[in-house]
């Protein structure tokens, strides 16, 4: 993987490649709080692979993003879309659900650990989930 400013400009290029595909997957919507009619975004789940690829992203709104990458910053009460997002067909989207719902039960949100209980992830996907912890 390249470094650097040029090497972080050409993986959103790649990244950005990716937009027409996920816009057709999510049908224009967040895919994890549902939301249509904001600008959505290519999120790339960490850790990054050696080369992009669209089922290791997820298309997703601003307000989700931020949350997502300033933790300290997460709004419990809006996570709870996750109770959707959790059964999506889409499997970064299942990650990624898993991975939000970890960080809420840390901080003693119940009803995170409840829907945490109640879902069951492909042990592959599981593995997967556990990458970024």
């Amino acid at each position: 993987m390249s470094t650097g400013f040029q090497g972080k400009f050409h993986r959103q290029n790649m990244l950005s490649r990716f937009a027409k595909d996920l816009v057709r997957r999510s049908r224009s919507r967040c895919e994890l709080c549902d939301k249509h009619g904001v600008k959505l975004e290519v999120y790339e789940l960490p850790p990054p692979e050696e080369e992009p690829f669209s089922d290791g992203c997820v298309f997703i709104c601003d307000g989700c993003r931020r949350q997502i990458t300033e933790p300290k910053n997460m709004i419990p009460s809006h996570w709870r879309c996750l109770n959707n997002a959790l059964y999506s067909e889409v499997p970064a989207v299942q990650v990624m659900s898993v991975r939000i719902l970890r960080r809420l039960a840390k901080i003693d949100e119940h009803w995170a650990k409840e829907l945490l209980e109640q879902a069951y992830l492909d042990p592959s996907l599981e593995e997967w989930s556990m990458l970024a912890n």
